[in-house]
């Protein structure tokens, strides 16, 4: 596994997105990353993941790309593939980039499942940074008190140490792309970074966005088992 860079900014706001409970921190990261003019920097390869490729738009999406905005000083960290198996590697090597550039804070960005049947999504958030607990709580975000935290920001939330870390949780009720939920997360960070981005395009862009992140995912799947079956066939 390898981070392969462009640009090296420093001293920037890291924000990752990987597609947890209800593609909450895909949509989000997708959302922002359409909203603020960006730039592509990197890509993080490894060589376990699928061989496999999505091309929207006429132009390729990097299952794991790396974004700069400049304006704002932020890099996004946007995946569009599973990381199933690979939560460990993945969260060393975000730890191995906020090191790297210097990173002055690590904003992590998912979704987390409710029981509770609520018409609207509630946002929670987890930190180890005082100051950003306060600016947080200013906003009027709910500190989460019970829950688990699975996946790649399981990993990093153990792994990181020395750097402010963020946690921004919205609750979701499916585990299909869930966009309202991810609209709350576009909110809260728009306050937290004073991004000045109208997050509420992403409720009426619902439709579209869950839309080309389901095509993109069914057929990076399609392509998963159709590799699955070659592999069997060369087997019998």
């Amino acid at each position: 596994m390898q981070v392969k860079l462009s640009k090296k900014p420093k001293n920037c706001t890291l924000i990752e997105g990987f597609p947890g409970f209800g593609l909450v921190g895909t949509i989000a990261s997708e959302f922002l990353l359409e909203h603020l003019k960006v730039e592509s920097i990197g890509k993080i390869i490894f060589d376990e993941m699928p061989a496999t490729v999505a091309i929207h738009e006429g132009k390729l999406v990097e299952p794991l790309g790396i974004f700069y905005n400049k304006k704002y000083n932020i890099m996004f960290l946007h995946a569009i593939t599973a990381s199933a198996g690979m939560e460990w590697k993945l969260a060393n090597m975000v730890m191995e980039l906020t090191k790297q550039l210097k990173i002055k804070e690590l904003i992590c960005m998912e979704g987390v499942g409710s029981s509770e049947d609520t018409a609207t999504s509630r946002v929670f958030f987890y930190t180890n940074n005082s100051k950003s607990k306060d600016k947080l709580a200013k906003i009027k975000v709910e500190p989460l008190k019970e829950g688990i935290i699975i996946g790649v920001t399981g990993a990093v939330l153990l792994r990181m140490e020395k750097i402010p870390v963020s946690c921004i949780f919205a609750e979701t009720h499916t585990n299909l792309p869930d966009s309202k939920a991810a609209a709350k997360i576009s909110g809260v960070l728009d306050k937290y970074l004073g991004l000045n981005v109208d997050y509420k395009p992403l409720l009426v862009q619902a439709e579209k966005f869950e839309e080309k992140l389901r095509g993109i995912l069914t057929e990076s799947q399609k392509a998963q088992q159709i590799s699955e079956k070659k592999k069997l066939s060369y087997v019998g």
